[in-house]
């Protein structure tokens, strides 16, 4: 009886910590997908992507070759989270934000061997349609403020706005603003 009950178990717990993938997701074969992990409608993983365990990947999302998501980090809908691009554990990445990995695009260059890899770093969040420009390190626990244009590596705890993003203060692993 004990080697039945530890089979189902083991069983139960391997289907319970599977991922959770729509049926309209698309998962290319060699991407790795953390357990407890959510895609939703319509996203896109390629072949080469690691996504961590207990992430939400919203609708629409594309998570493209050589892309590092840690654990138990959300991205909402319509991201394209582009090669290059590493998102360490529990980063928010807010509804329709930009990354780019290439300064100088041009749709007769191919530039593939040009990616600059963007890193951003432990709980750090990014609001609403922020564009991140490709070559910088956003800080742990950093703040990017909804439409603003990162330019420019963000120290770990800052706040940024704007475009170009500035700096206007601190913020606490809670995401509150320091006085």
């Amino acid at each position: 009886m004990d080697t039945i009950k530890k089979l189902f178990l083991g069983f139960l717990f391997t289907y319970m910590s599977a991922p959770s993938i729509h049926s309209t997701a698309v998962i290319d074969e060699g991407a790795s997908i953390g357990a407890f992990t959510q895609i939703w409608h319509f996203c896109h993983v390629m072949p080469g992507a690691i996504i961590g365990a207990h992430c939400l990947l919203g609708q629409n999302v594309f998570v493209d070759n050589n892309v590092r998501i840690g654990n138990g980090v959300k991205i909402q809908n319509n991201v394209s989270v582009y090669n290059g691009v590493t998102l360490e554990d529990a980063v928010f990445v807010g509804p329709s934000v930009v990354f780019t990995n290439v300064i100088n695009p041009r749709s007769f260059i191919e530039r593939k061997t040009e990616f600059k890899p963007t890193l951003v770093k432990k709980g750090a969040t990014i609001g609403a349609n922020a564009t991140i420009v490709c070559g910088i390190v956003i800080g742990s626990y950093a703040m990017i403020g909804a439409g603003a244009v990162v330019t420019k590596d963000v120290p770990d705890n800052a706040l940024v706005l704007g475009n170009p993003a500035k700096q206007v203060g601190w913020v606490n692993e809670e995401g509150n603003k320091n006085s």
